[in-house]
């Protein structure tokens, strides 16, 4: 899929306008989306006298009730229902993990989520639920995270993979596909899909749209049709760079699979994780509005930077910008000084990364280049540090890359 470059004034403008308002273009929630930020997965804990959400540790969990054990155990091996009750060993589940869960479906609109140890691990599970019922093809559309697309093509979990533009995903489909899969923005061009449209293409085959970027801040997914809301946690939603972990949003009869392949795997998510993660949501909203603002200024003044070849910057905006230099982008990551020259993204300080030689490393080359990932071509995850000492750390680093 060819890279998209983007009116980068109109989208500035666009975010301008999010950020003094507070508004979001998504469909109405019970409850604003920065209060279901702040109280989901909470609202139990003053009828217990607390406030801060208490972390749960334990492994395993006592029980006097063998026999009640042993139906609760055959009930989830059945059909991967929560068990009712009591915890009962930590492979089953975790309320602290419970909390994190029970918030980030309300953010994203769906009636479950399931958490991982890492992004992969849960886009892992997903592609296992789906080859255990014989549905082993998966369409996708690039440019996909690295190493979702490494997974893919690698075909290490015994998947085949159909790589199409989005107008070819209806003509791809097979009897045996199980899954589309989308990332919208991508990483790391930020290329936007009509996820509506790709939904309706897809027909009765289930739409994976990865929403790391984006978060549910900007957009849901599941309301434009798609069936899985793939997130690695570690970045937005954990938001601090001290967490790893993946969530899948989806439907109850979905998630029921995928804890049973969870449970079977071992691919949990730590207690501490949990509660790191449901904090960070707290702030979601109000982080991703005030990275987003700097990122827009931040594109602006790169677009009319004549040592900035292209510029690549969301509609919807957001906090990632994608750049192409005409000097050498390796020159830049040796130069910043306060932004950090790192991978991931998400994070409340500025990260920068060349994709060709990290992230998408893994993908082969001639693969990376037909996906618009060229090696000039810088991944900029701003933060909320003040953007003009921002701007004077890049425009420094541009200065002596030449």
């Amino acid at each position: 899929m060819d890279s998209v470059v983007y009116d980068t004034y109109d989208a500035y403008e666009a975010q301008d306008r999010l950020t003094r308002t507070g508004q979001v273009a998504l469909a109405p929630m019970a409850r604003a989306l920065a209060t279901e930020a702040v109280h989901a997965g909470r609202e139990d804990l003053a009828g217990q006298g607390l406030h801060a959400v208490p972390i749960d540790l334990s492994t395993t969990y006592p029980s006097y009730d063998s026999r009640g054990e042993a139906a609760r155990i055959d009930a989830f091996a059945a059909d991967g229902a929560e068990p009712e009750g009591p915890p009962v060993y930590g492979r089953l589940g975790n309320p602290t993990v419970a909390r994190f869960e029970t918030a980030l479906a309300r953010l994203e609109g769906t009636e479950s989520a399931v958490a991982f140890a890492s992004g992969m691990a849960a886009l892992s599970a997903v592609l296992l639920v789906r080859n255990a019922m014989g549905l082993r093809h998966v369409v996708a559309v690039r440019p996909l995270y690295g190493c979702s697309d490494h997974l893919l093509t690698a075909g290490l979990l015994g998947s085949e993979v159909t790589w199409v533009d989005p107008a070819g995903i209806a003509d791809a489909l097979r009897p045996d596909t199980g899954l589309v899969m989308v990332e919208s923005p991508a990483n790391p061009t930020l290329a936007e899909l009509d996820l509506r449209a790709v939904a309706h293409a897809c027909g009765s085959v289930p739409l994976l749209a990865d929403n790391t970027f984006a978060t549910p801040v900007l957009q849901r997914p599941a309301e434009q049709g798609a069936r899985l809301i793939l997130h690695s946690a570690t970045k937005y939603l954990g938001g601090h760079g001290d967490v790893m972990a993946g969530v899948v949003a989806c439907d109850e009869q979905f998630a029921r699979r995928l804890r049973q392949v969870r449970f079977a795997t071992g691919g949990v998510l730590h207690p501490l994780a949990g509660y790191l993660l449901l904090r960070g949501l707290s702030t979601l909203p109000i982080r991703v509005r005030a990275a987003s603002s700097n990122a827009a200024e931040l594109a602006r003044r790169l677009a009319a930077d004549p040592r900035v070849d292209r510029v690549h910057y969301p509609r919807i905006g957001g906090a990632m910008i994608a750049f192409e230099v005409h000097g050498d982008p390796h020159d830049v990551i040796a130069a910043v000084r306060l932004i950090t020259p790192a991978v991931s993204l998400g994070s409340v300080d500025t990260l920068i990364q060349h994709p060709a030689s990290i992230s998408h490393r893994i993908v082969p080359a001639e693969d990376r280049h037909d996906a618009g990932v060229g090696d000039r071509l810088l991944r900029l995850s701003v933060g909320l540090e003040d953007v003009e000492d921002l701007w004077a750390d890049l425009d420094g680093a541009l200065g002596i890359a030449g």
